[in-house]
């Protein structure tokens, strides 16, 4: 890893390129970032026309479980950088290809470490030491049992390698434990004979901090924050993100503005829940001490950075990989008036651009995707600034198998002051698939999270499948 100075034209042999192993909505906004300025951009994915192929120089049609065919691509387009942007990619064949030389992105262990849960919680709670739900690991049906009885119902049953709440259930009695054994091998990516047990953190909200490794003015790798992204959600899929989480009221600064959390009035209109919520938020339309709400952010950087440090850390102790990670923490806020602390919970995190910080894309002067190009290029990171509260709502299909889909009500959508629209271009529907993403500007997050719903709906109805 070194700081770069140069940058080449594509397509040409001094180009810069890279290799982008997934090719969706994440990926098409690094695409673009990256031929903005200037790099050679090649697309992998499963499919012909994802959307970062849309926009690509070259596009390679494969299953990414298939190392052979990943080494294949590698040898022949001999890129500067490989960026894995998905899950379900053979992590075996990254390994071996930084080995032989090639950089991978964060690096090869780092990505290896966060798409297998097992590994990931041993490292957050065991290594980094970071509060996490209380967990436990069975490699059968029998052990499955013993392990739900000791985290206790309801609790969570997921697939060592899976993502998007495929191979995930809720647990509330023993006789969920068959089936949700048998879904978490059906629907899991890579090994499939393990799954690890969760207990249940009745949080206020979530938080996906995004946490940037990059090069300082000595060449050294150093780490650095984004003002967190909060989101809730009904189901396993994310639904609606802000940014910042907590803001102070402008006519008491001393306090918040009203948290509108887990549960509550806002999230259930803009996501409404298929069955009951196991909690609400007691927090809901109250405000927190703004030193409460200081302390909480700290709190997620200090997590998020000695995840990502762990993570990045080799034997010698040194920092090595570049690029943002996309770290996912349950926040629960407790009550303070007893004198509770509030806690931050590690749950997950991804080595690349999260789909929560698409907010990103309207609320900071670089977003998520432009910071990760530049870091993982070995380009300098300033200061990261947050220019305007923002929200983002997803565009969801709800009817699945229909091909070339048609969006109607853009103009109604687009006409609402601070709106902001990114359709895709996914080539065919399935049920709940994301089609687009509504980003909106605001006075303050809960103005921006009402304008993007709104808008949001209106698309959605207007999806035109024949």
């Amino acid at each position: 890893m070194r700081r770069r100075d140069f940058i080449g034209t594509p397509l040409f042999g001094n180009a810069v390129k890279m290799l982008l192993l997934g090719a969706g909505e994440l990926g098409k906004e690094i695409v673009i970032e990256a031929q903005r300025l200037g790099v050679e951009t090649i697309t992998v994915d499963r499919y012909d026309n994802p959307p970062a192929a849309q926009v690509a120089h070259k596009h390679y049609t494969v299953n990414m479980m298939d190392g052979r065919a990943l080494k294949a691509i590698a040898y022949r387009e001999k890129p500067d950088v490989i960026v894995p942007e998905i899950e379900a990619i053979n992590t075996d064949a990254l390994v071996e290809l930084e080995e032989e030389g090639f950089l991978v992105i964060p690096n090869a262990k780092a990505t290896k470490i966060t798409m297998d849960r097992i590994l990931l919680r041993r490292l957050a709670a065991e290594q980094a030491k970071v509060p996490t739900s209380r967990y436990a690991f069975a490699t059968n049906l029998d052990e499955l049992y013993d392990a739900c009885e000791k985290i206790g119902y309801p609790c969570l049953v997921k697939s060592r390698m899976s993502s998007g709440g495929l191979g995930s259930s809720i647990i509330f009695s023993e006789k969920d434990i068959p089936k949700a054994y048998e879904k978490s091998i059906k629907e899991a990516r890579g090994r499939g004979d393990e799954v690890i047990v969760e207990s249940i953190v009745t949080y206020d909200f979530e938080i996906t901090e995004l946490t940037l490794a990059h090069l300082d003015e000595d060449g050294k790798v150093t780490i650095s924050f984004c003002k967190p992204v909060a989101h809730v959600r009904s189901g396993t899929h994310y639904h609606v993100s802000w940014q910042p989480f907590l803001e102070p009221d402008p006519n008491d600064p001393d306090y918040t503005l009203p948290i509108h959390g887990y549960g509550s009035e806002l999230h259930l209109r803009e996501d409404p829940p298929k069955s009951e919520l196991l909690w609400k938020s007691p927090w809901n339309g109250k405000r927190i001490p703004i030193d409460i709400a200081e302390k909480i952010e700290k709190q997620i950087y200090e997590v998020a950075g000695k995840v990502v440090r762990e993570l990045l850390k080799t034997s010698s102790g040194e920092l090595r990989g570049l690029g943002i990670f996309g770290c996912e923490l349950f926040v629960k806020i407790g009550d303070i008036e007893s004198g509770e602390k509030p806690v931050v919970y590690f749950n997950e995190i991804s080595p690349r651009p999260h789909d929560t910080g698409m907010v990103t894309l309207v609320t900071q002067d670089l977003s998520e995707m432009a910071l990760h190009v530049r870091a993982i290029l070995g380009l300098p990171i300033p200061k990261i600034y947050l220019h305007t509260p923002g929200a983002s709502h997803v565009v969801l299909a709800r009817k699945a198998g229909y091909w070339a889909p048609g969006y109607s009500g853009v103009w109604d959508a687009l006409k609402i002051p601070g709106i902001h629209l990114r359709l895709f271009g996914k080539p065919v529907t399935y049920y709940e698939r994301r089609m687009g993403v509504v980003l909106a500007i605001g006075k303050n997050t809960i103005e921006a999270r009402e304008k993007a719903m709104k808008a949001a709906h209106i698309l959605e109805e207007g999806i035109v499948y024949e």
